[in-house]
């Protein structure tokens, strides 16, 4: 018997496995140690602290229940340890049984023992950290003198410290109090009778993705009786399937969200109810209880289920519902919202990993300028009747709110003319300042002539500012000018994102700054009356000639183009964020004229990010579009922009690449050779501990991708490169080439790796190609990289179809690792210098 069956067998002892529901089997855990505390209606009312140690959870009775006043002592009983899968157990535990009387999750979590281990026990003396829904911060268990089983448990002064004591009791798992699992009801029951009242329809029940539905975009912030007013959070939109057996979360687009937010998944399985579709929004709260966005890119980011568990407990999910579509065997979809509302309400916990998204009626503008005023993303008005129709309704619509502040002006970019391209800004952050980022857009044409005027008559940059772009087409300046802008928000690199100018501030100082220290701003109330540029401009992109054949041989539409692009959206916007964008526009379809276009026309609104980059001479330079939104994709797409072209950095580092590609052409080789090169790509790269994906061009080869997290320059991209690609050559230079001109390459394929360096494109993944079929640039599983792959089955039909099954983005590394290049370098160089016959052999 193992030393943790030892551990459990006084648990085994007092229990009977076919009298009492509670859990014999041994649960493993594969992330980080959990807590619970569990309310318990024995013979006498109390509370049980569970904390997981070595395999078992560590038990403690405490009659009065856990306090977060450090003045107070609570007595905790030192009782068996449990297995590890008590610490979802809600039941009732027969009479006549050990510990007889019904038992809810009060609080659970993750936590921290101070000492890495729980070692303390022996000692006397435990020191956690808790990060329950109720109980968080540090606590101590001490034991007394009075005996090995008497032990008090006392909080920690910390911030989460109080005398105030006002728990909700019910379970931070299921919503259910101590009644309702005794008896059995639950507020699932209550929904079933409400909605035979309302006389909801009875369907069959829902398969597959469920489409959410969609808000428009509202002007300004209003009041009216017949809507209902919801806080708008920073996050990512979640639908929720449960079924008896299985809970699935999906992203908007269809994407699988289950494995990303576990903690969700579980609690939307101890939901009260056989089957439910629930819409909300997943967000990761700061320790203020606000919406960090930052942190949810991060857990959205993960993959590896051990990482997820880790970040599970630093950034921990919270998921506010605020629609039910579907219940059990009835579709609620006709109903007026309210219901909807009402019921879902009845089915949510009031405390714990899902919250009900609560709303006010009719006063819309009280609730936006309070989500003003605490810095939240925008409001959503909803009309009070409105059944719930998949797709996008003006019966919802959204209203941003936009963040402005004062932020000095340190340089700015030059067009080919001379003029001001854009301005490159700083903020104070942790107590110096720090590059923000820079603005191109809102400028009009004197603003633009007048700010070069001032920059030119300033002095040179002196004082030190870290992390500034490697941009030597721009004129640096020291922080004496100072611009308003306003922005929707601070990207976790502390640039700002969508900036707009809004006016010069020709009498600030620098203590008037914005500060983004832990994303605040120095905000600036615009007086409607005073200031005429206080307006933000309203995204409009209208679509035109949707009826146009741009697609002959396959009959596919300009239409056809624009609703592919708006449907992969989610998937495509990741890799266009903060990059410099290049398009080929066709407006008269794939037959007709094209051009190629670098820089945003004149005619482009405002309110889509343009940035202005010199070229590497330093002579030229380009007003690059910086596609952001799903409104500035439509816009792009509209002026006929077949493919999107992306550089492989960001505006924010464009010195430093975020991925060295190896693009393989076939041209006359078969595509059998361009699979063979491929995998012979990811064995080199394997045996050197170096990440890659894969992507089909859209054409005729293949993308292979090297994640560098934006941690090297180009000089180290282009020799990574280079490296890679001779030593495939010479171990495959029957089929391989690295020889530029076409007529030297016979049938070989050419392994391009001169697409890397400052300035060079590649298509964005997902991007559509002007080819007969309509082909799409897909990202690859390896598995799938296989000889009968065929690149041109991806279309813009096949391609949606294709991501409503996916699980997640295999191509999504090259935007979040960081590999030791360093090293792999090393390695390659010395697998350069190796004769050719002994790397063959190897």
């Amino acid at each position: 018997m193992s030393p943790k069956n030892d551990r459990l067998a006084e648990y085994r002892r007092k229990r009977d496995p076919d009298a009492t529901p509670e859990p014999f089997g041994d649960a493993v855990s594969d992330g980080p140690r959990r807590f619970v505390v569990q309310k318990h209606a024995a013979s006498r009312l109390h509370y049980d602290l569970r904390l997981e140690s070595d395999g078992v959870l560590l038990s403690w009775a405490i009659p009065k229940g856990p306090s977060l006043d450090p003045t107070v002592k609570r007595f905790a009983a030192r009782t068996e340890d449990h297995p590890l899968a008590y610490a979802d157990f809600e039941g009732v535990i027969p009479d006549g049984e050990y510990g007889a009387g019904t038992m809810i999750v009060w609080d659970h979590g993750p936590m921290t023992f101070i000492d890495g281990k729980g070692h303390g026990l022996d000692h006397g003396k435990l020191l956690f950290d808790l990060h329950g829904y109720k109980l968080r911060g540090r606590f101590t268990l001490v034991r007394t003198a009075r005996g090995s089983d008497e032990w008090l448990l006392i909080k920690k002064p910390d911030r989460w410290a109080t005398d105030q004591q006002d728990f909700d009791e019910t379970s931070t798992l299921s919503g259910r109090s101590l009644d309702d699992v005794a008896t059995g009801v639950s507020g699932g029951d209550t929904v079933r009778d409400s909605l035979a009242r309302w006389g909801a329809p009875v369907k069959e029940p829902h398969g597959g993705v469920f489409e959410p539905m969609l808000a428009e975009v509202a002007n300004e912030p209003f009041s009216d009786p017949n809507w209902v007013f919801e806080i708008k959070y920073d996050g990512y939109r979640l639908v929720a399937h449960k079924s008896e057996h299985l809970v699935l979360l999906h992203y908007r687009s269809g994407l699988d969200a289950t494995q990303t937010f576990p903690e969700i998944a579980a609690a939307v399985g101890a939901l009260p109810v056989r089957s439910a579709v629930i819409d909300g929004e997943v967000v990761v709260l700061d320790d203020d209880g606000l919406p960090s966005f930052a942190a949810l890119q991060r857990r959205g980011r993960l993959t590896n289920r051990h990482d997820v568990a880790a970040a599970a407990s630093r950034h921990r999910a919270t998921y506010f519902v605020f629609d039910l579509p579907r219940f059990e065997d009835w579709d609620l979809t006709p109903l007026p919202l309210t219901q909807r509302k009402e019921a879902l309400k009845l089915i949510v916990p009031t405390s714990g990993p899902i919250r009900f998204a609560d709303h006010v009626v009719g006063r819309g503008v009280d609730l936006y300028h309070r989500a003003t005023s605490m810095h939240l993303e925008g409001v959503m008005a909803k009309r009070a009747d409105s059944p719930y129709r998949n797709g996008r309704s003006s019966d919802w619509l959204k209203l941003r709110i936009q963040r402005s502040g004062l932020f000095a002006v340190i340089g700015m970019t030059r067009s080919n003319s001379g003029d001001m391209g854009a301005l490159h800004l700083a903020a104070h952050r942790d107590g110096s300042l720090a590059y923000a980022g820079r603005v191109g857009s809102g400028f009009s044409q004197q603003q633009r002539t007048e700010i070069v005027r001032s920059i030119e008559a300033a002095e040179p940059l002196a004082t030190h500012i870290p992390d500034l772009p490697d941009d030597a087409a721009s004129a640096w300046v020291e922080p004496v000018l100072a611009a308003e802008v306003r922005y929707t928000e601070v990207t976790g690199s502390g640039v700002l994102r969508q900036p707009v100018f809004v006016r010069m501030h020709s009498d600030s100082a620098l203590s008037d700054i914005a500060d983004l220290s832990s994303g605040r701003s120095a905000r600036i109330d615009a007086d409607p009356d005073t200031d005429p540029n206080g307006s933000v401009p309203v995204p409009q992109a209208a679509m035109t000639n949707r009826e146009k054949v741009f697609w002959p041989d396959s009959g596919h539409t300009k239409g056809d183009l624009l609703d592919y692009y708006d449907r992969v959206a989610d998937h495509l916007l990741p890799y266009l964020a903060d990059r410099p964008l290049v398009t080929v526009r066709y407006p008269d379809g794939i037959e007709g004229k094209s051009f190629y276009q670098k820089s945003a026309p004149d005619f482009a609104p405002d309110w889509i990010r343009t940035e202005w980059i010199g070229s590497s001479d330093d002579e030229r330079g380009n007003n690059y579009f910086v596609c952001e939104s799903r409104d500035a994709l439509r816009y792009i797409v509209n002026l006929g922009a077949i493919p999107l072209h992306i550089w492989a950095s960001r505006v924010a580092t464009i010195g430093r690449p975020d991925w060295c590609v190896l693009d393989l052409d076939p041209k006359r080789a078969p595509f059998s050779a361009v699979v063979a090169i491929a995998r012979a790509i990811k064995d080199l790269t394997d045996s050197i501990a170096l990440p890659s994906c894969v992507k089909t061009s859209g054409q005729s080869g293949l993308h292979v991708l090297i994640p560098m997290g934006a941690a090297y320059g180009y000089e180290q991209q282009r020799l990574l490169g280079e490296l890679i690609a001779r030593i495939i050559e010479n171990e495959h230079d029957t089929i391989a080439t690295t020889t530029r001109n076409p007529a030297a390459r016979g049938d070989r394929v050419y392994i391009d790796h001169v697409q890397n360096g400052r300035g060079k494109l590649i298509a964005a993944p997902y991007a559509v190609r002007p080819v007969p079929g309509a082909t799409v640039s897909m990202p690859l599983r390896w598995a799938e990289v296989t000889p009968t792959l065929d690149p041109a089955r991806f279309t813009i039909k096949s391609a949606v179809r294709r991501l409503a099954q996916m699980r997640d983005d295999p191509l999504r590394p090259v935007l979040t690792e960081t590999p030791d290049l360093a090293t792999a370098l090393s390695a390659l160089a010395a697998l350069v210098e190796k004769p050719q016959s002994v790397r063959r052999d190897r």
